[in-house]
């Protein structure tokens, strides 16, 4: 399956100016209340944590978002396929790791802001070209907004973590799709569908999806933000999976 998403990825993606019209544009070098970001070099391998989105009677988006411990555990290989876009007069569309859990209610906005260890806030936008400044959960600011439906594409972050423990985890938090105005049209929870990662407390997971001792995680600040497509983070992201 994600074989399939790179194929489509490699000769379908396009770099583009994916910002609202009217918003603010990045200002390089701001970082968090706690500095910058640091890049994770210490997963495990081999570890994959996917959301897939739900069949909703709200929303018609469809597909999935994994991420897969880097084989030489500096960062996560994410590879994403979503198709259902509503009108797109209501983007460009944005996707994020939301700091909590969905609830079984399936609430997105119970999901908070987005995955902010930093504390960085979401303003000014994120800057693709010093992800490091950027919120660690803010995927579409660090390498790109939904630029067509299906939307297929793939890219390294360097920046979060297939471990339990770190603040940088996303493996008990969730994703969730956006309009320009920051609605929230649909999310799901990440679980393990691959892999073993275990947590500094010595709680495990097992490739069943089943997460053993997980807890929810404490809330970070931040929020929805309007970024730059990254191509250098694509073509990063690119290069790795065909190593």
């Amino acid at each position: 399956m994600y074989s399939a998403v790179l194929a489509t990825a490699l000769t379908g993606l396009t770099i583009v100016n994916a910002q609202a019209p009217g918003a603010p544009l990045p200002v390089p070098g701001v970082t968090g209340q706690l500095g910058d970001a640091t890049i994770v070099d210490d997963n495990l391998a081999g570890v994959t944590y996917t959301a897939f989105l739900p069949n909703s009677t709200t929303s018609d988006l469809r597909g999935f978002v994994a991420g897969t411990s880097n084989s030489n555990g500096t960062g996560v290989n994410f590879a994403i396929s979503v198709s259902g876009f509503p009108d797109s007069s209501l983007g460009p569309f944005m996707y994020h790791i939301h700091d909590q859990p969905v609830p079984a209610n399936g609430n997105c906005t119970a999901t908070l802001a987005h995955l902010d260890p930093y504390v960085r806030g979401e303003k000014p936008p994120c800057d693709p070209v010093h992800p490091e400044t950027c919120q660690s959960g803010d995927l579409s600011g660090k390498h790109g907004n939904v630029t067509g439906d299906p939307f297929n594409t793939a890219f390294l972050d360097l920046y979060l973590s297939t471990h339990q423990g770190p603040a940088s985890f996303f493996g008990n938090r969730s994703i969730v799709f956006h309009t320009s105005n920051a609605t929230r049209l649909t999310c799901a929870n990440f679980t393990l569908t691959s892999g073993n990662s275990t947590s500094s407390n010595g709680t495990s997971s097992s490739g069943n999806g089943t997460v053993v001792g997980s807890t929810p995680p404490a809330p970070f600040t931040g929020g929805a933000a309007t970024a730059f497509v990254s191509a250098g983070a694509i073509v990063a992201g690119l290069a790795v999976f065909l190593l």
